[in-house]
């Protein structure tokens, strides 16, 4: 009889970035995500150092496209896989946009970091490289089962986080028999505009469920709008300054703008501009208009925003640099909604090198900041952050509104959890830093009786 399948984790395990689970069931071997690591001095490290031969990975299977789950993709493409990624239809879209984006961010760290360290310092990977990893993908239908190789049938489930996002279920087959894995990749909060709210799954023998926020509870959404809207209303109208978002392209962007255009109609705004700086972000806002079918019933606000239909609220979808750096000549009026949603590159930096000083302007968080990511620094109460090598004071206001996250809280995980018919055989916390994880592990044991564990980083388990 064969030895049963083994599923080691090798990032998002005690950490929120870094999404890769590796499956070797003896005769295959795959990948559950490639994510990229994001902040903290070791993610560069561990973004050029996989822990196995590229060449030896025969397809992966990937949840969604934000780049802690698909980041290292182009990389993993130029050090010699030549197997399939298989995704979501709309994935794969939105793939096309962020991943030579990424390419071409990382050309510019390479840059930036060769004059700093005055030698040469090659990129991560080129933005040729990323479209050259597109070439890669496959893309499959919610609920429609396929077989990426012998033995093993895959099944994606929407996973309500962002357009295209998916629950993974595996089925291994084995001379024993058959098992059931499933991977729950990023879970969405229910009641969230544009996407759909998660689908449950009815059965797996083994169980990763992520715990972003598994050791807390969101703010209701009136509570959350009120947030926003005194945010949004008391730093434009009586302070008279900015309010900068920084905001994933993909998901966030479209959700805070869903928001606003909410709020705008029913007067509870002052005449605003909102600026999305981000050609990714206006390339993603095209493609999440473009699958309907996809949508939930509540994305007309959303719709009439972008069309000039909300009297007050205007739009400016920034593609070009100097548009971009004009933006820093506005001193008050303005909503920039800028990536990266972390504050760990791309234009956000600009926004708050030149508005953290100002009294007058405000700084909304709206997503989770991994440890180490400048994001976190300011959550965390910086009175100064570096920015492009220089000591910025942090004088703007910070409000972090974590109603607006798009990964369901503790409640919403045990919800998502309590729609399976059986218990799993085992449940293993994933996608979470470490208290998080080790809270929802109890919850999950106390409330539901489950066998749980937290994953740890090279760790593997037998799938019997």
């Amino acid at each position: 009889m064969s030895a049963p399948a083994r599923l080691t984790f090798l990032g998002a395990a005690g950490e929120v970035t870094g999404s890769c689970h590796q499956v070797d069931t003896g005769t295959q071997r795959f990948l559950l995500d490639c994510g990229l690591f994001q902040g903290g001095r070791a993610a560069a490290t561990r973004n050029r150092q996989f822990a196995f031969k590229p060449s030896e990975i025969d397809f992966v299977i990937l949840s969604h496209a934000h780049l802690d789950h698909s980041g290292l993709i182009p990389r993993l493409v130029a050090q010699g896989f030549r197997g399939k990624v298989h995704a979501t239809a709309a994935t794969a879209d939105l793939l096309s946009v962020l991943l030579p984006d990424s390419g071409h961010l990382q050309e510019r760290e390479a840059e930036r970091d060769s004059r700093d360290r005055k030698r040469a310092v090659q990129p991560l990977y080129t933005a040729m490289e990323a479209q050259q990893s597109l070439k890669r993908i496959a893309h499959h239908r919610y609920g429609e089962p396929f077989q990426p190789a012998p033995g093993v049938t895959c099944l994606f489930r929407d996973a309500g986080h962002i357009l295209g996002s998916a629950t993974v279920e595996v089925r291994i087959a084995s001379d024993a028999g058959e098992h059931v894995l499933v991977f729950s990749g990023d879970i969405g909060q229910r009641g969230h505009p544009i996407v759909r709210d998660p689908e449950p799954v009815p059965y797996a023998d083994t169980l990763l469920v992520e715990s972003t926020y598994g050791d807390r509870l969101h703010k209701n959404l009136a509570q959350t709008l009120d947030e926003l809207a005194y945010a949004i209303t008391d730093t434009l109208h009586s302070k008279r300054g900015n309010v900068v978002i920084p905001a994933f392209a993909v998901g966030r962007t479209q959700d805070i703008l869903y928001f606003i255009a909410k709020l705008a109609r029913q007067g509870r705004l002052p005449p605003l501009t909102v600026y999305v700086d981000s050609p990714m972000a206006e390339a993603a806002t095209r493609l999440v208009m473009a699958h309907p079918e996809l949508h939930d019933d509540d994305s007309g606000a959303l719709r009439d925003l972008l069309a000039g239909k909300i009297r007050g609220a205007r739009v400016v979808l920034v593609s070009d640099v100097e548009s971009s750096r004009r933006i820093n000549t506005v001193k008050g009026g303005a909503v920039i909604l800028s990536a990266s949603g972390m504050c760990e590159g791309g234009r956000i930096r600009h926004h708050l090198f030149h508005n953290l000083p100002r009294k007058e302007s405000a700084v909304v968080f709206a997503g989770f900041q991994a440890v180490g990511t400048l994001g976190r620094r300011i959550v965390d109460g910086a009175k100064s952050v570096r920015i492009f090598a220089e000591a910025i004071p942090v004088r703007a206001r910070v409000f972090t509104i974590g109603g607006l996250s798009a990964h369901a809280d503790q409640a919403g995980l045990l919800q998502w959890l309590g729609g399976f018919k059986t218990p799993p055989r085992g449940t293993w916390v994933v996608h979470g830093e470490p208290l998080a994880a080790m809270a929802l592990r109890d919850r999950v044991r106390e409330s539901l009786g489950w066998d749980a564990a937290v994953a740890v980083v090279g760790k593997s388990i037998f799938l019997k």
